[in-house]
């Protein structure tokens, strides 16, 4: 389990191809899940201590977007799916 900060556009003291794994942590939030998209871009869903569900979308280890306060992973996921984030 690693624990990473981000300046809100990067994963800070990470490597360039550094992929996250479920349960590091990002921003004080747990990694509950990883999903692919394509080749390069993913997205992380993150348990806030509020126990809603933020979405950062990486490209690397580069933030370009981000999806905060779901009510749930599976509507989280649903989302991110439907490319609606």
């Amino acid at each position: 389990m690693a624990t990473y900060i981000s300046d809100g556009k990067k994963l800070l003291e990470a490597e360039y191809d550094y992929i996250p794994n479920v349960n590091d942590i990002i921003d004080g939030m747990r990694v509950l899940s990883i999903n692919f998209r394509n080749n390069e871009e993913y997205a992380v869903f993150l348990l806030e201590l509020n126990t809603r569900i933020t979405c950062y979308i990486f490209d690397e280890i580069f933030i370009i977007g981000k999806s905060d306060s779901f009510n749930s992973l599976n509507d989280a996921i649903e989302a991110w799916n439907n490319e609606v984030i």
